[in-house]
């Protein structure tokens, strides 16, 4: 058969009677047809549920990872809780640390008994305005005292051995001039003491 006679028994079809059509004119629209709604039902149906699936499936994922971290955290919970506990008592054990208002005076007084224990020279002990921080202030002293490197020392290591914190910033020490030409120096520094504020004092 020619490819014009072909075009010809093709163009001869008719629609209405596709039970008189050749084997091969039938074969062919069965098949152009099942590859028709293959086609449609690929494009319409198959790729958007092949793309809700791959959403799906990365959505369990991250399930699935945020089960694992939820189910580590519920596993270590008494570990969390033990170690709040050791916390609280750490942070409280610093809290008593920190001197009340009424007990500043006395710790004042240690730093002073300290300097003399020291055998320390005072040329200035000026108390600073307090600076309010979240539940606590500090109270810095401007403190200037003259003796030997070694007795320096000693002060600075009875300083840090009171029972209450105080720290000590810009430190400065500088020779002083004096006619024997001995080895006294003079130290400038802030010793900052801190107490904790009161419920009233926190929430102004």
């Amino acid at each position: 058969m020619t490819a014009n006679e072909f075009f010809d028994e093709l163009r001869a079809l008719n629609q209405h009677n596709i039970g008189s059509w050749p084997m091969w004119a039938y074969a062919g629209a069965v098949v152009i047809l099942s590859a028709l709604i293959i086609g449609l039902g690929t494009w319409y149906v198959l790729i958007p549920k092949s793309e809700e699936l791959t959403q799906v499936i990365s959505q369990e994922q991250t399930l699935r990872d945020e089960f694992e971290r939820k189910q580590k955290k519920v596993a270590n919970l008494d570990a969390y809780k033990q170690q709040l506990a050791e916390m609280q008592d750490t942070f409280g054990a610093l809290l008593r640390q920190l001197p009340s208002q009424t007990e500043v005076p006395n710790l004042l007084n240690d730093i002073s008994q300290t300097r003399l224990a020291s055998g320390l020279e005072e040329e200035l002990f000026k108390p600073r305005p307090e600076i309010k921080k979240d539940f606590y202030a500090i109270l810095p002293n401007d403190l200037v005292v003259t003796g030997s490197y070694h007795e320096l020392g000693n002060f600075v290591s009875g300083v840090a051995a009171l029972p209450r914190i105080v720290t000590l910033d810009n430190v400065n020490i500088t020779p002083v001039n004096s006619k024997d030409g001995g080895d006294e120096l003079r130290m400038s520094v802030i010793a900052n003491t801190y107490r904790y504020l009161d419920e009233d004092e926190v929430s102004e």
